[in-house]
């Protein structure tokens, strides 16, 4: 684990225009009380762990077999694990900048860390259960609508924080990302189905867990 997050803050050092501003790595083993009350901010990486099956939403340049061809999307059932970071992005033309932070019902972009893909959705189905396939597409100037997600908070909440449930509603296509205990035998052996379905169901439930958390940029 000291291993992964040295690795991210490199990473972060070498990649990202943080203007000289710390980060805060966060891992979900070592979380308090304190640590749980951290916001999510645009350019701060993440994990996103399913709420029941406690797998992380994950990545890596294998192509589905089937359905777009595109770079699969699977849920990981280990937390130490370089696939499985994202970058939380602002949608396309807006004034969000590096820092702020998000308020429920906004749309957000993730990128995902290794490939630069944007997590994506669209009417093909899912290889498992036949729902709407979730895929990684494009690239640093290549997005389109397909990479927008609308960020809903459950519960009180009205910005979005380290450990708060939440779910991600696909812009176009209305589905909620999703997993659930199909898993993939071949290919992706022991990885589960990442898939968008149009109805809220318990296993549409996400949090942010692990991660490098950009501080909040003050306003001036």
């Amino acid at each position: 684990m000291a291993l992964a997050f040295l690795g991210l803050s490199i990473f972060l050092f070498l990649n990202l225009d943080l203007d000289g501003t710390s980060f805060s790595p966060v891992s979900a083993s070592s979380s308090s009380a304190s640590d749980s009350a951290l916001e999510i901010t645009y350019g701060s990486v993440i994990k996103l762990m399913h709420e029941r099956t406690k797998y992380r939403l994950h990545s890596h340049d294998v192509p589905y077999g089937s359905g777009s061809g595109q770079q699969s999307v699977t849920g990981f059932p280990n937390v130490d694990d370089a696939n499985s970071y994202w970058i939380v992005r602002p949608q396309s033309g807006t004034n969000a900048k590096q820092g702020d932070t998000i308020k429920s019902g906004t749309i957000i972009r993730l990128q995902h860390m290794k490939t630069r893909k944007w997590l994506h959705s669209h009417l093909h189905a899912s290889p498992i259960s036949g729902n709407l396939e979730i895929s990684c597409f494009g690239g640093e100037n290549e997005s389109d609508t397909g990479d927008y997600w609308r960020l809903m908070i459950e519960g009180s909440g009205k910005t979005w924080k380290q450990d708060q449930r939440i779910r991600l509603q696909h812009v176009d296509t209305q589905g909620y990302l999703h997993s659930h205990d199909k898993k993939y035998q071949r290919i992706a052996g022991g990885q589960q189905e990442v898939c968008g379905v149009r109805e809220k169901r318990a296993d549409n439930v996400w949090l942010a867990a692990e991660g490098a958390y950009l501080p909040i940029t003050a306003s001036k």
